[in-house]
């Protein structure tokens, strides 16, 4: 966590220093009142001098003042920087995170990384203005009441020694036991989170196999697991806190049984066991809010160990130091002897790819699942990297591009269709912030989502939901397309992006890209062999290997896998008709 805080609180320098002043006079303010008290009582009250009472009582009022807007002073500007501290950990873990490849995010996971978002900084956020309010203000009133309780009686000062170790050993028990179990619950939370997410994006899936019960099942279970956990640190927290006040308190009767004999026998004023007995409790006081203190930093330790973890996540796919410069784009595309393989994966899902995509052409990609389709054209836009071989686009390997310059050249629909909450242009120019509206209704004609789209109450201003959730499957697949195509790219990579669309609509778009396209490469990945077949070259693919290459009628009579992919569909095709 130090390092974390470091690297956040180090530009707020200047208002660091200015709180760490306010709580130093409020502290001495603290520590002069009691004196100024005893001094009221044994020279004022004792004594019947009504003029030094108010004269006293005035310079109280004054310090009480000051201490006051100390106070109110460094309790805002504390808030002001731990606000400003949040919000720059919440913002760096989201630029980090961008950054990340696919095997990143993959293995954080979703659910964690919002986690680590939004809850873990907050109890960071939290701990730093606790510490920005007391992290001075503790320990100046504890030594300083330590040295102003001495100079009001050494031998009643005895009952610091028993009374502060007392407490220490019951703040040390407490945080030993705690830190584990903080670090445990940030687990709990974020399988609730994971739980939640998959049930509310798995919903008709849920329904559809009427598994409600399972999954209300499987939240209780991961609700439990997280209220157990939260109940141990509370239960400990539920001893803690009466155990230091009993020590308060205790302490409180001792000092007025010692220090009463000692009145009583002329060795102390009463004054001064007045002064005393607040000294002991401020004391008492200031360990309370050491106390207090370590309540959050378990818990913001373990949160600040996970962004840490995020932050320092060094992404496997990053920029080059020395960019190549940028070729003129003409959206070439070559693979090399292209090998991949996952993490810890004993096979290669690609070996030995080597294929060449010429500018103006449609190249289809094809092949059982699990054959690598998805996975060969995800290493052009460097989603992943190669394991061995190389990716050229425009001649130059993927690796030595700035990605924002490669990603430039590429307009690439997903296998899944996803889009933003917002409206229908606010989800087209997403890819082309210029747009103009005449541009957007192109790019819609060409997808065939003109016709829905103008059925819309409101047209290019009709709302979309997150996820594109009031949408049907063929509508969001129509959407991404048109968003890919208003970019006008050099490459464009339809990645099994026509499985929604019934054959109409598939026809009518594949006839209507070339018009669009003109001299741009596309490269399109499919299940459904009528929507590869006019492609001027079809690869196959098959664990991970070409098997083929050509045109549809040169593969039906060389190449088994292919042909076998076509007679299953056309089969299925014609009992369909």
């Amino acid at each position: 966590m130090s390092a974390l805080l470091r690297r956040f609180l180090r530009p707020h320098r200047g208002r660091l220093s200015i709180i760490a002043a306010l709580l130093l006079v409020q502290a001495i303010g603290n520590l002069y009142l009691p004196s100024l008290n005893a001094d009221i009582i044994n020279n004022g009250v004792l004594t019947g001098d009504t003029g030094y009472i108010l004269s006293i009582g005035a310079l109280m009022l004054g310090v009480t003042l000051v201490q006051g807007v100390s106070a109110v002073a460094g309790v805002y500007l504390s808030a002001q920087v731990a606000m400003q501290v949040g919000r720059q950990v919440r913002s760096a873990l989201f630029r980090h995170v961008q950054g990340f490849s696919l095997r990143e995010v993959n293995h954080f996971g979703a659910p964690s990384l919002i986690t680590r978002n939004t809850n873990d900084v907050q109890q960071v956020q939290m701990f730093v203005m606790l510490a920005l309010t007391m992290m001075v203000a503790a320990p100046v009133m504890a030594v300083g009441g330590v040295i102003m309780a001495i100079r009001e009686n050494v031998r009643l000062s005895g009952l610091i020694l028993v009374v502060v170790p007392l407490m220490a050993v019951g703040v040390g028990i407490m945080v030993r036991r705690t830190v584990p179990l903080f670090r445990v619950m940030q687990l709990r939370v974020d399988r609730v989170n994971q739980v939640t997410r998959e049930k509310l994006t798995g919903m008709r899936v849920i329904r559809a196999f009427v598994r409600t019960r399972f999954e209300q099942d499987r939240f209780a279970a991961a609700n439990a697991d997280l209220t157990a956990t939260a109940l141990q640190v509370n239960r400990l927290f539920a001893l803690v806190f009466p155990s230091l006040m009993l020590i308060l308190n205790g302490s409180s009767v001792a000092v007025l049984w010692f220090g009463g004999h000692l009145v009583d026998s002329g060795s102390m004023p009463i004054g001064n066991l007045t002064a005393f007995l607040s000294y002991l409790t401020q004391i008492l006081f200031a360990v309370m809010m050491a106390v207090m203190m370590l309540v959050m930093v378990p818990r913001a330790t373990a949160s600040a160990e996970r962004i840490q973890d995020v932050l320092t996540t060094r992404p496997d796919i990053t920029d080059p130091d020395r960019p190549a410069p940028a070729p003129p784009a003409t959206g070439r595309v070559e693979f090399r002897n292209v090998e991949f393989r996952y993490p810890g994966a004993a096979e290669p899902v690609l070996q030995d790819i080597t294929l060449t995509v010429d500018p103006g052409s449609t190249t289809a990609i094809v092949g059982s699942t699990g054959a690598g389709k998805s996975t060969l054209v995800n290493l052009i836009p460097r989603l992943y990297d190669t394991s061995a071989g190389s990716v050229l686009v425009d001649g130059v390997d993927v690796r030595e591009y700035a990605r924002e310059e490669l990603w430039a050249r590429l307009g690439l629909v997903p296998q899944r269709a996803f889009l933003f909450d917002g409206t229908v242009a606010d989800n087209l120019t997403f890819a082309a912030p210029d747009a103009d509206t005449e541009q957007l209704w192109a790019a819609l004609d060409v997808a065939q989502a003109t016709e829905f789209v103008t059925a819309l109450p409101e047209g290019l201003q009709a709302r979309i939901d997150q996820g594109g959730a009031n949408l049907s499957g063929g509508q969001r697949q129509r959407m991404t397309i048109a968003r890919a195509l208003i970019r006008r790219p050099a490459i464009y990579v339809f990645d099994d992006s026509f499985s929604a669309l019934d054959y109409g609509t598939d026809a009518r778009l594949r006839a209507a890209l070339p018009g669009y396209t003109g001299p741009a490469t596309v490269i399109i990945v499919a299940q459904r062999v009528s929507t590869i077949m006019g492609a001027d070259r079809i690869v196959v693919l098959d664990r991970g290997r070409v098997v083929g290459t050509g045109t549809h009628t040169e593969l039906f009579d060389s190449c088994e896998v292919y042909r076998e992919i076509v007679t299953s569909q056309l089969d299925t095709e014609d009992l369909a008709s």
